[in-house]
């Protein structure tokens, strides 16, 4: 079953690359131009089939006004779904909803970051342990239709690359061990100023490998999944926010003063 989930990554990336080479003459000429992702976007085929995953994509970033290549990114996601619902998130959504539902010590911790993607990486944690569903980064995309990497008895799928875990895709039904672990594990990285490793070790990553440990969890290999950068790249998806992505981002800055 993997060999045509391979071949379609290798045609999803010539695709998608010939489109970002695209993306550079378009931007050239309209260097304005936006498009908007939704805030949400109600499933297109209604399916009965109960999963325990809920049939929600959740994806976040600095705006929905997006250039091309990412709206790009966004619609071929949409098509490998069309039975699930996609929720966006703003930023400021993000701090409403870990105000009214998250626990005070971890909300308190939340507000201490500096940083949008350690911000998100907290958001994304706490949003598939309290209500559950998928998250994707705004530059990644699924390689195989969702419904066909989700079944109906998943209670969770972690993205394995070739090194760990990742968290750039993550699917969870809600009250996840693993995810509650990893928030305690940030609220107590924030609470100590464990800034030495910046985002990637503070709120990333390695947190969700330090929770997973020895347990065994339900996962899968990225290439078989989801991919990142196919469509998009820093440029683009930072076209308003240049050095805007938690690569710059000096590890004394993460955390408010």
């Amino acid at each position: 079953m993997t060999f045509p989930i391979v071949v379609s990554n290798r045609l999803i990336k010539i695709v998608a690359n010939i489109l970002k080479g695209f993306s550079y003459i378009f931007h050239f000429i309209f260097p304005k131009k936006r498009f908007t992702i939704p805030l949400l976007s109600k499933a297109k085929i209604n399916s009965k089939e109960e999963y325990k995953i809920p049939k929600i994509i959740w994806q976040t970033n600095y705006t929905n006004k997006v250039s091309l290549p990412v709206y790009l990114n966004y619609l071929f996601n949409r098509l490998m779904s069309l039975d699930y619902e996609y929720r966006y998130v703003s930023t400021e959504d993000r701090l409403d909803f870990l105000e009214k539902n998250a626990p005070k010590e971890l909300f308190e911790a939340f507000k201490k970051l500096t940083d949008g993607a350690a911000q998100a990486d907290v958001w994304r944690l706490f949003v598939l342990n309290h209500i559950g569903g998928i998250y994707m980064d705004i530059d990644a995309h699924l390689v195989w239709p969702l419904s066909k990497i989700i079944k109906k008895e998943d209670t969770e799928v972690i993205l394995e690359n070739k090194d760990h875990y990742t968290n750039y895709f993550i699917a969870s039904a809600k009250n996840n061990p693993v995810l509650s672990k990893s928030l305690d594990i940030i609220v107590e990285n924030i609470n100590e100023e464990k800034i030495d490793g910046g985002v990637y070790s503070l709120t990333g990553p390695v947190v969700l490998n330090l929770a997973i440990g020895d347990k065994k969890v339900n996962h899968r290999f990225y290439r078989y999944t989801c991919v990142q950068g196919s469509f998009t790249n820093e440029y683009f998806q930072y076209i308003d926010k240049p050095r805007g992505k938690w690569t710059h981002v000096k590890k004394e800055d993460l955390l408010k003063k």
